[in-house]
C-alpha cells in the first residue's frame, strides 16, 4: 500500500513538473533570489539590472547555474569590497553578454539562431540529415 502511495506521489509530481517546471530548479530560484536580497543595497541593484537583461535578451529560461554563478560573483565582490565598475569594466553589455556565452543551453535566442541555420540549410537542400 505505502509503494502505490509513492507511486502516486511520483507520478503527481512528474505531472507538475511537466507543467510547472523543475520543483529542485525553482527551490535553486528561491535560494538564488534569498543570496541576492542579502546583498548590500548597491550589489543588489546591479544583479537584479543584470538579471533583468538576461530575461530580456537571451536567459529567460536559463540556466539555474548560471544565476547561482551571479550570486557566487556578486557575494565575493561584496566581500572582497570589489567597486561595481571594476566588476562591470567600461561597458556593461559587454560584460553581461561575456557572462551569458558561458552558459549557452539557457539562451533562447541561440537555439532559435540554430534553428533558423537549419531551416535554411534544409531549404536550400543542405541538410545532411535523411528524412
Amino acid at each position: 500500500m505505502a509503494t502505490e502511495s509513492n507511486e502516486q506521489k511520483s507520478r503527481y509530481r512528474q505531472y507538475l513538473e511537466v507543467v510547472t517546471g523543475s520543483l529542485e530548479d525553482k527551490k535553486r530560484y528561491r535560494q538564488y533570489k534569498a543570496r541576492v536580497k542579502q546583498l548590500p543595497e548597491d550589489y543588489r541593484t546591479a544583479v537584479e539590472a543584470m538579471e533583468r537583461y538576461l530575461m530580456h535578451f537571451g536567459a529567460g529560461d536559463g540556466s539555474i547555474a548560471m544565476y547561482e554563478d551571479l550570486a557566487d560573483l556578486f557575494e565575493q565582490s561584496a566581500a572582497d569590497g570589489t567597486p561595481i565598475r571594476d566588476i562591470f569594466g567600461e561597458d556593461p553589455v559587454e560584460f553581461v553578454e561575456a557572462f551569458l556565452r558561458n552558459y549557452p543551453e539557457g539562451q533562447w535566442i541561440s537555439r532559435e539562431r540554430s534553428r533558423f541555420v537549419s531551416a535554411i540549410e534544409r531549404a536550400a537542400g543542405e541538410d545532411d540529415r535523411t528524412i
